[in-house]
């Protein structure tokens, strides 16, 4: 007989991939001083506007901040 409910995962499957990507990029890695950097600019005083429209039209914008740090 076939089961209504679904099932859970397996508890001792090994994990492809680490729960987290951050467990990727070293500590001592560039990516973590763009970051850092990234992260004390004031995009106000850099003039950065909110660019995305309020409407129920496909998916919301990305934050600048995001974006900042992955075009290098």
């Amino acid at each position: 007989m076939r089961s209504h409910y679904k099932q859970g995962l397996n508890r001792k499957q090994q994990l492809l991939f680490p729960p987290s990507l951050d467990e990727y990029v070293g500590e001592n890695n560039s990516v973590r001083a763009i970051e850092s950097y990234v992260e004390i600019l004031d995009l106000r005083e850099l003039e950065f506007k909110n660019l995305s429209k309020k409407s129920n039209d496909g998916q919301p914008a990305y934050h600048p901040k995001l974006l900042l740090r992955i075009s290098n």
